[in-house]
């Protein structure tokens, strides 16, 4: 992957975004009732006697999140700096460096593989990173993925910007994709997968994404407004305002 532009752009890219980021923040962040009800949909199939790597854990948010609900997470990232930073927040944290194309684990070792928010950013798409952790895990082992949806508001914005005559992505150097539920069941099913869950979440987010009244001040927060109305569009259209596609899949035996 070292020969690809964007993939080492995107790559700066995250190592900019961790520069200014603060691991409390983080941590708070997926405290909040929003990401702690995705947290409660993949927990319970999750081995708990058994080692789970996070790929691409940023901050560690995650990894110290289930850590602390009893399971043995490890952290793995490409942007050093990332992890620096984890360590300094918490120096007992199992984490290493790696590329999630190429995880430094032998065939069949790993009970658990977490993926949130990660595999969108790959112009050559999310196959050869699920083959790798596919891998990596053990038969019947468990894969946990989270992925943007083409929602309406992605689609206004992506019209909008073709409409101006801009690059549908939003920055140049940073890549970033969404997929439709069949798309993502079909990857996840090609490289070697059987998916048990696949579930619209976080729809209080995507009306983060319209701005205004659904926003307030703090890191990311969606305001009371985007809450109550992201629980009845959850109920009525749980697809067309579905921020990110969780999905949880066993590797084949």
């Amino acid at each position: 992957m070292n020969g690809n532009t964007r993939y080492d752009s995107t790559r700066d890219a995250w190592e900019h975004i961790w520069q200014s980021a603060n691991v409390q923040v983080e941590l708070d962040a997926v405290q909040s009732p929003r990401s702690l009800e995705t947290i409660r949909m993949y927990e319970p199939y999750l081995p708990k006697n058994d080692l789970i790597l996070e790929a691409g854990s940023g901050l560690s948010a995650v990894v110290i999140t289930l850590r602390r609900h009893g399971f043995n997470v490890l952290g793995m990232d490409y942007a050093l700096n990332a992890l620096q930073a984890s360590r300094e927040f918490d120096s007992d944290l199992d984490l290493l460096a790696g590329d999630v194309h190429h995880l430094p684990f032998p065939d069949d070792s790993l009970g658990g593989y977490l993926s949130f928010g990660v595999l969108e950013h790959f112009e050559h798409g999310m196959g050869p990173a699920l083959h790798e952790a596919c891998r990596a895990l053990k038969p019947n082992g468990t894969l946990v993925l989270t992925i943007p949806y083409p929602n309406i508001v992605y689609q206004l914005v992506q019209l909008k910007r073709q409409m101006s005559g801009d690059s549908t992505l939003t920055d140049e150097d940073f890549y970033e994709s969404a997929y439709t539920r069949t798309q993502l069941n079909s990857e996840v099913e090609a490289a070697g997968f059987r998916v048990l869950v696949s579930q619209p979440t976080s729809h209080a987010f995507t009306l983060w994404g319209l701005g205004g009244p659904f926003r307030v001040g703090g890191y990311y927060e969606t305001s009371p407004l985007a809450e109550v109305a992201g629980r009845a569009v959850k109920s009525t259209l749980p697809w067309a305002f579905n921020f990110m596609t969780l999905i949880v899949a066993r590797k084949l035996a």
